[in-house]
C-alpha cells in the first residue's frame, strides 16, 4: 500500500513540475517545453503499472528518444542544456530496462545495467544536492527581510526542476 501511494505522490509532483513549464512554453520557449514534456513522462512512468500496460515502456521511449534529439539540437545553443540530454537518455534507459522486463516495469527487479544505473544514480543524487543548495541559497540569509520578487519564478523554477531531479533520483533507486 505505502509503495502505491508514494508512486501516486511521485506522479503528481512530477506532473505539477511538467504542468508548471508548460505554462512557461510562450514565455521561455524550447528548453521549458522539453521540462514539460520531461515531467509529463516522468509522470506517466511513475504511473504504477499492471501486466496490461506493456504498450507505455516503448512508447515512452520512443518519446524520450524524440526528447534526446531535441536536446542534442539544443546542444547547439550552450553547454547548458546538457542535463536536458542526459534527462531524456536516462528515461530512454528507464523505458528499456522497463520493456525487457517481464512485466513491462523495471522497477525492484534488479533491471539495468548495475554500473551505469550507478552512474546515474550518482549524477541524479549531485544535482539535487547542488539544487537544494542553490535554491536554499537563493533566499539569501534567514534573518534578512525578503526583498521584491522573492519567491518568484527564479525560485520556482528552482524548485520544479529539483522536484523533477529528485523524481528522477527516485525511479533510479526502485530500479
Amino acid at each position: 500500500m505505502s509503495v502505491s501511494v508514494s508512486a501516486w505522490l511521485l506522479v503528481l509532483l512530477c506532473a505539477v513540475s511538467g504542468g508548471y513549464c508548460l505554462r512557461r512554453v510562450r514565455t521561455s520557449g524550447g528548453a521549458t517545453a522539453a521540462e514539460a514534456v520531461m515531467g509529463f513522462g516522468m509522470a506517466l512512468m511513475a504511473v504504477p503499472l499492471t501486466r496490461a500496460d506493456g504498450w507505455r515502456a516503448p512508447v515512452l521511449g520512443v518519446v524520450f528518444c524524440g526528447a534526446a534529439l531535441h536536446a542534442l539540437w539544443l546542444l547547439r545553443g550552450g553547454a547548458h542544456h546538457t542535463h536536458h540530454l542526459v534527462g531524456s537518455l536516462t528515461m530512454v534507459y528507464m523505458s528499456l530496462t522497463a520493456a525487457a522486463s517481464g512485466n513491462g516495469h523495471g522497477h525492484g527487479q534488479g533491471a539495468g545495467l548495475p554500473l551505469l544505473t550507478g552512474a546515474l544514480l550518482l549524477y541524479y543524487a549531485g544535482y539535487v544536492v547542488l539544487g537544494g543548495t542553490r535554491l536554499l541559497t537563493a533566499g539569501g540569509p534567514a534573518g534578512q527581510p525578503a526583498a521584491a520578487g522573492r519567491g518568484g519564478p527564479a525560485e520556482l523554477i528552482r524548485a520544479c526542476r529539483l522536484a523533477m531531479g529528485m523524481g528522477m533520483l527516485a525511479m533510479l533507486l526502485t530500479m
